[in-house]
């Protein structure tokens, strides 16, 4: 752990007094980080184990909601503490020395939270919010569907409005740790006579209403983080749309938008390019140059990220324009993982290929996991055109189906 002289240099005497405080709070709740491999691989290989830590992640969010430490930036009337942004990196230096984490949580709270502050109606922030601080309500994401990922506005699934309530019918996949959650953020079809982009409705759901079936997508580890989720007339109230009935697109962008954020700086944990150092030491391999040149340019895309990241999660925590597109911070992130899993296998070169050794699965999951980042929350296709569009201004991507009612766009 850090010592008083180290964390107080530059500290305010408010930023003091707060920061004595998480550590006196991390000291009483939390459990130091033991020391462990390296090259430990941090996946589920059971249901049992993913729910176990599913319900760890509730629990602490749950301690740190009754100790005053969640939702540092948000207002005070609705569960928060309404403190600054400098609240949020202080507790992030305190608590990385201990092993406590929100886990899946702390991923949808990131995107809905912001997105609730800025669309919601005040009934919907003070329903939401307190429990999702609290651990209360977990939400899951219900937004791609097996014919709508990338092109996530040509959604199908269905809500037709009967009085108070709309009756949804339709699919959707990819959808993480679904199983587990008791609520969803649902994007649904309201009105297939007009663009895709201008017929679509934001919904909240209890995920036990009748009518909604998880079905688990069991992956190569024997856990299922994904899963397809199949509405059948489930009938929800327009009261849950956050947003207008068929103006759901906007808070759906604010989602996407505070996801890639999320993902982009998402960053903790031990560096990946300290790790490679470590290999290329192990390996013999660190004189040579090509593998040097490789990692510094994994060091130097780390410290670029960490500093953009840095930029944009104070502006997302303080409700704020970010200075930086999001999409910047996923794409730079993805195509980074790309250079390190590539860098990684060019050190090991065939111990990297086979065998049980720590090393060498620390190292195929390094290659393997970068194609999942390049394509959730998003291809790198897709945060192209969000940048050519959005932050450079330029004109947008020609195709007949932007202003072609969705009911008449040929679809397969």
């Amino acid at each position: 752990m850090t010592t008083d002289a180290e964390t107080h240099r530059g500290d305010t005497p408010e930023q003091a007094e707060f920061r004595a405080e998480v550590r006196a709070f991390l000291a009483a709740n939390a459990k130091p980080r033991q020391d462990a491999s390296p090259w430990a691989v941090n996946i589920h290989t059971s249901e049992d184990e993913a729910r176990a830590a599913f319900e760890e992640g509730c629990r602490w969010q749950r301690t740190l909601f009754d100790n005053g430490l969640a939702g540092l930036t948000l207002p005070t009337e609705y569960g928060g503490r309404g403190g600054q942004a400098w609240m949020e990196s202080i507790y992030r230096e305190e608590s990385a020395a201990y092993e406590n984490s929100v886990g899946f949580i702390g991923a949808t709270m990131a995107m809905l939270l912001p997105t609730l502050m800025k669309h919601a109606t005040e009934e919907q922030k003070a329903e939401y919010i307190p429990r999702m601080l609290s651990a209360e309500y977990q939400i899951c994401q219900l937004f791609s569907e097996p014919g709508a990922g990338s092109d996530l506005a040509s959604l199908a699934c269905r809500a037709v409005r009967d009085g108070d309530e709309l009756v949804v019918t339709g699919q959707k996949v990819w959808n993480s740790a679904a199983q587990f959650c008791n609520r969803g953020m649902l994007l649904t079809r309201t009105n297939p006579d007009v663009p895709k982009h201008q017929g679509i409705t934001f919904l909240l759901v209890d995920m036990s209403t009748p009518g909604i079936e998880v079905r688990p997508l069991v992956q190569p580890t024997g856990a299922s983080h994904f899963n397809e989720v199949f509405l059948s007339e489930a009938r929800i109230p327009v009261a849950n749309a956050v947003g207008p009935i068929d103006g759901g697109w906007a808070a759906a962008r604010t989602v996407l938008s505070n996801e890639s954020a999320f993902i982009g700086g998402n960053t903790g944990g031990p560096s990946i390019a300290d790790k490679l150092r470590m290999l290329a030491e192990e390996f013999d391999v660190l004189d040579d140059a090509v593998i040097r040149q490789g990692l510094a340019t994994a060091h130097t895309r780390e410290k670029v990220l960490s500093y953009m990241s840095a930029r944009i999660m104070n502006a997302v925590r303080m409700r704020e324009v970010p200075p930086v597109d999001p999409s910047i911070l996923k794409l730079y992130i993805a195509e980074s993982r790309v250079q390190t899993g590539n860098l990684g296998m060019q050190i090991g070169g065939a111990a990297a290929q086979a065998g049980d050794a720590e090393e060498t699965t620390w190292m195929q999951f390094e290659l393997l996991n970068r194609f999942g980042i390049s394509i959730g929350g998003g291809t790198n296709e897709v945060q192209r055109n969000n940048l050519a569009e959005r932050a450079l201004g330029l004109p947008k991507e020609p195709g007949y189906d932007k202003t072609m009612p969705w009911r008449d766009i040929p679809r397969s």
